[in-house]
């Protein structure tokens, strides 16, 4: 595959590298909490055997694929472990992809099985039939057979794949992004460990969900990594949901993404005064805007650690660090992770001028599975490209400025929407803004920003204008946006990020 760097070891298999240490040292306390109720790490140990011995059993191989489409619980967890126990890489799945994403990602990996939950079955059924696929499709778990001897952890060579995840395919169909053995672990001690100081006693929860990178680092890894207790929700996540999760299992580190950071500010349930026991916030999957940041930590006195990370690198590799947070900026890169930005030719730029980010580091993917141009596009010389636009402050931090593709050149000067998008959030009326370019009756391209209002601001004309004349006061001339326009909502990824292109294309729609 030709990915981020080929490591110079062979890796301990994964599933043992997070379970073994927790099963030694107190097998009976609490790994996880799920609708189905406690789950200690012997629980864990025991149910991923198993399954690792099934798998074997019906005939799959170190080097298979097994795609799991199962929400958020132990049944996933135990489905993932078990099977990179095995050998058999498993391919964790956005439960609310489309049959024709499903039928794609089914076709393109290969897969030997797939395990799914009963109330995707019919669209599974639909899918399988779609890509003409011949692998064996499960219902919650392979069929028992009787006498299932145990089987081992399997010994990867260095370039064994432990998992693989599809990205979003956003920008064209999903890339299944491979990663090895040691990525887990890499992860969990730079950024779990060093950044976060997660501990033994924390209890976790990720609005995140596993088939996420990010989620897969905040609800699986870093909690085994260490023997915290994590708090798994199939469900869907609103703020009333979050504010129970929170209370219920006394949650003390909370992984989030900015538009739910807003949301729950803007909720009419927000605990006041503050009582609940969270110590730490995190954010990822977009820039945290600087007032969401300070508001959310002038209301709770809990800072929230902003990060950059993706699916390449596995979880997050420049970020802010507990105690010294700086609103409005990512920070610098994870400790064994190097970051620099570069021009369009390549070159390595000034502090303060714009390019894309690369990073290396240990994590990195071994590439993107079967499909070597882009890999080879991706994957450049030891760095992963990430199709991020940053640059870095006086102070060496490095700040988002947004995707590559959603730059805008305005009056031939490059313009970043979050840096459009941070002034109005800042005004009291807005809750969210997306910026976009639009031209004009003078075929030029402008700035247009689209606003969800916080609860009781009423959308007129003179708020707009008034928002107009608040950017154009603390934005070059150029930048401020000659329209806006007020929305509900904003339409977003999964991930919580903008889906930029539906605003491009059919804004009227919202």
């Amino acid at each position: 595959m030709g990915g981020g760097g080929e490591p110079e070891v062979r890796s301990q298999n994964a599933a043992r590298s997070l379970l073994a240490a927790n099963v030694e040292r107190h097998p009976d306390r609490i790994a996880f909490i799920d609708s189905a109720g406690a789950h200690s790490f012997a629980d864990i140990d025991r149910r991923a055997g198993r399954l690792a011995a099934s798998l074997v059993a019906h005939g799959l191989a170190p080097g298979d694929r097994l795609a799991l489409c199962l929400p958020d619980g132990v049944d996933l967890v135990c489905a993932f472990l078990g099977a990179i126990r095995a050998g058999v890489a498993p391919i964790p799945l956005n439960t609310l992809l489309t049959t024709e994403d499903y039928a794609y990602i089914l076709a393109d990996s290969g897969a030997a099985a797939a395990i799914v939950s009963k109330s995707f079955v019919p669209t599974w059924k639909q899918a399988k039939a779609d890509a003409k696929w011949r692998g064996e499709l499960w219902l919650d778990a392979p069929p028992v057979i009787p006498d299932t001897p145990a089987v081992g952890f399997h010994d990867p060579a260095p370039r064994d794949p432990a998992f693989l995840l599809y990205s979003s395919g956003s920008t064209g169909q999903p890339k299944g992004v491979v990663h090895g053995h040691g990525s887990p672990s890499h992860t969990a001690r730079t950024f779990g460990a060093e950044v976060l100081g997660l501990r033994e006693d924390d209890v976790v929860y990720s609005a995140a969900k596993l088939f996420f990178a990010y989620g897969l680092g905040n609800s699986l890894t870093f909690p085994l990594s260490v023997g915290a207790r994590c708090v798994l929700e199939s469900g869907r996540v609103t703020p009333q949901a979050v504010w129970r999760l929170l209370r219920d299992h006394g949650v003390t580190v909370f992984f989030g993404v900015p538009t739910l950071f807003a949301a729950l500010l803007g909720d009419a349930g927000f605990p006041e005064p503050w009582d609940l026991p969270l110590r730490l916030c995190v954010s990822a999957g977009e820039p945290l805007p600087a007032e969401i940041s300070r508001a959310w930590t002038a209301r709770t006195g809990v800072e929230i650690v902003d990060g950059i990370g993706s699916t390449e690198m596995l979880h997050i590799f420049v970020s802010n660090r507990p105690g010294a947070i700086t609103h409005g900026a990512t920070g610098h890169p994870v400790p064994e992770y190097q970051a620099r930005i570069v021009s369009e030719d390549g070159a390595e730029v000034r502090p303060g001028d714009l390019g894309e980010l690369l990073v290396q580091g240990p994590s990195a993917a071994l590439g993107y599975w079967n499909n070597p141009a882009k890999t080879a596009e991706t994957f450049v010389d030891g760095w992963v490209r990430t199709g991020d636009q940053f640059y870095q402050d006086g102070e060496g931090r490095f700040v988002c400025c947004g995707r590559t593709d959603d730059m805008l050149k305005v009056s031939g000067i490059w313009v970043s929407p979050a840096e459009v998008e941070n002034v109005l959030i800042e005004h009291d009326a807005v809750q969210e803004a997306a910026v976009i370019g639009a031209v004009d009756g003078h075929g030029l391209m402008k700035t247009k920003a689209f606003i969800v209002l916080r609860p009781g601001a009423t959308p007129t004309a003179d708020l707009g204008a008034e928002l107009q004349a608040y950017a154009k006061a603390r934005l070059a001339p150029h930048k401020y946006p000659r329209q806006i326009e007020f929305v509900s909502h904003l339409p977003r990824t999964a991930t919580g990020k903008v889906r930029r292109h539906v605003l491009r294309e059919t804004p009227a729609a919202l």
